[in-house]
């Protein structure tokens, strides 16, 4: 009982140094075995202005952890014999169409496992019928059934067939068919104004359009109404505790069977190898992952201001479910953390240590960036100290943070729109430093020479916006002679020509994502379709 008390304790000191760490507004998990819910924690504040505490009646949006209950009821429909996973979808949705040059099918398999070769989606529509049917406009980009690529619209489409077999509206058959079934009163299968009223405000970090300071401000981020199979629901960390338990007992619940046993294996049977990661398979709206030996299924979900993870350890049949008001990358670490703890207190072993708080001025071997950068137009002077980096920049010595491998954050109003990334030679030495587009050389180990740009993509350098609440902007710039998009939040996708204006996505060759320019007025693009999605030349830098 010692071990299992301290276990949570460790838990909830981890929770709160995370929180702080990434500032969380709120943070609710519930843990759970195959019987019941024996942890259930809040912390932190569901509205930061009015103090509102989170209370365990708090409901947040789960994101992309919806596709999991996608896919439970198309499951039952196959049970029901109304539904084959392996027929075109053409059968069920004959108005669906996606531009091919393969003679495979798209079939509800392949979009369950995200191997249809189609987009992941923008949101672009407030409406996801309209996303589904301009599937038409787009291409797939490799033979269906051969390569993973994440696909949020390809669960839109799961949600409109789902509608066409059941003749019912996909917010009441997740009701129906889940929801009441397990007594999950206090789930919304999908998110509207009447939600709102019982849920935590989301945040978001206050600037949109760069990298955020390690005291990151923060603002409410965009409400939005969302119905989308893809990641519609709004939960308590105690519905989702049943839901967990459900899975936890392989479909089966008091209640009576959600699923059969030979679904729910269809469900988690690893398909296909996800993200290029060898520890990871996707089944059906699960992921599957072996950490330390030990076969896990669950889902992560991003929502606009709010993240979620749902994970579950099915050897020792627990589970854990962490919803938080902040988009926090990091969510998943901190559910296996969890489950890490429990699994001590409950089966015997050391409880996990509490990491250490993760601080961004600490730099791995600060000594390999160590010097003077330069370019045709300017030097600067990198400097190890104490395992610190240190920008001399214009007389002002500046300590910059870590974003990652070879990626830093200099807080200096100069260097606020991008990260600093720093490239290796074929020895593994740091031999050059990007900020945005600009380019510098390190002069101890290489000479000062510079890869231009074709003269005509100059056209194409800029920003671009978009009313797009999940995607609000991006910038473009060029880069050892290559075109990149840069993200908000500093990370960047190559760009590989495909037809003249045209361009795919990342360094994924199998990547159906594409962006195109086009409304060219004095020399520049005024807009880029980025997968269907427009975004205008914008007057910020």
């Amino acid at each position: 009982m010692a071990i299992a008390q301290a276990a949570l304790m460790r838990l909830d000191q981890y929770i709160t140094l995370k929180m702080r760490e990434y500032n969380v507004p709120a943070v609710s998990i519930a843990l759970t075995d195959a019987e019941r819910t024996f942890f259930l924690s809040t912390d932190g504040v569901a509205d930061v202005a009015a103090r509102t505490p989170v209370v365990p009646d708090t409901v947040f949006e789960i994101g992309s952890i919806s596709k999991s209950f996608t896919a439970i009821a198309l499951l039952q429909e196959v049970e029901a014999g109304r539904l084959n996973l392996h027929a075109p979808l053409v059968e069920y949705l004959p108005w669906f169409a996606v531009q091919s040059p393969y003679d495979a099918p798209i079939t509800p398999h392949h979009l369950l496992t995200h191997t249809a070769g189609i987009i992941t989606g923008q949101n672009f529509a407030a409406g996801h019928h309209y996303e589904v049917y301009a599937l038409r406009e787009t291409h797939v980009s490799t033979p269906p059934g051969t390569h993973f690529h994440y696909s949020d619209v390809g669960y839109k489409v799961l949600g409109l067939l789902l509608e066409h077999l059941t003749g019912k509206p996909y917010p009441q058959v997740i009701e129906e068919r889940i929801l009441d079934p397990l007594g999950m009163e206090a789930t919304a299968p999908v998110i509207t104004h009447t939600t709102r009223k019982r849920m935590a405000v989301g945040y978001s970090d206050f600037y949109d359009d760069r990298p955020a300071p390690t005291s990151r401000p923060l603002a409410p981020a965009a409400w939005l109404q969302y119905g989308g199979a893809d990641g519609s629901i709004a939960s308590t960390p105690g519905d989702m505790a049943i839901y967990v338990r459900m899975l936890l007992n392989r479909g089966k619940s008091p209640n009576g069977s959600v699923l059969s046993e030979d679904s729910f294996a269809l469900m988690t049977e690893g398909y296909s190898n996800a993200w290029n990661d060898p520890s990871l398979q996707y089944g059906y709206g699960l992921v599957i992952s072996q950490i330390d030996g030990v076969t896990h299924i669950g889902h992560q979900g991003g929502m606009v201001g709010y993240s979620s993870a749902m994970l579950l350890d099915m050897e020792h049949e627990l589970g854990i479910v962490l919803l938080a008001n902040h988009p926090v990358s990091q969510v998943g670490d901190m559910a296996d953390f969890g489950l890490k703890t429990q699994r001590a207190g409950r089966y015997g072993g050391d409880v996990p240590p509490l990491p250490s708080w993760g601080n961004p001025l600490y730099v791995q071997n600060a000594v390999d960036y160590a010097g003077t950068y330069g370019n045709n137009r300017r030097e600067i002077t990198f400097v190890a100290e104490d395992d610190r980096l240190i920008l001399n920049y214009d007389y002002d010595e500046i300590i910059l943070e870590t974003r990652g491998q070879d990626h830093f954050y200099v807080p200096h109003a100069d260097f606020a729109l991008h990260l600093l990334v720093f490239g290796r030679d074929a020895d593994g030495r740091v031999s050059e430093v990007f900020y945005g587009g600009d380019h510098y050389m390190n002069m101890h180990y290489a000479p000062l020479t510079f890869e231009m740009l074709p003269s005509e993509w100059g056209a194409y350098l800029g920003s671009y916006r978009s009313h797009n609440p999940w995607l609000t902007n991006f910038r473009i710039i060029g880069r050892k002679g290559q075109l990149c998009l840069i993200e908000p939040s500093g990370y960047m996708l190559p760009l590989t020509p495909i037809r003249p204006n045209c361009f795919r996505m990342g360094a994924d060759e199998y990547s159906p994502e594409w962006i195109q320019f086009d409304t060219f007025v004095e020399g520049k693009a005024l807009r880029a379709d980025y997968s269907g999605c427009a975004y205008y030349r914008f007057f910020t830098e």
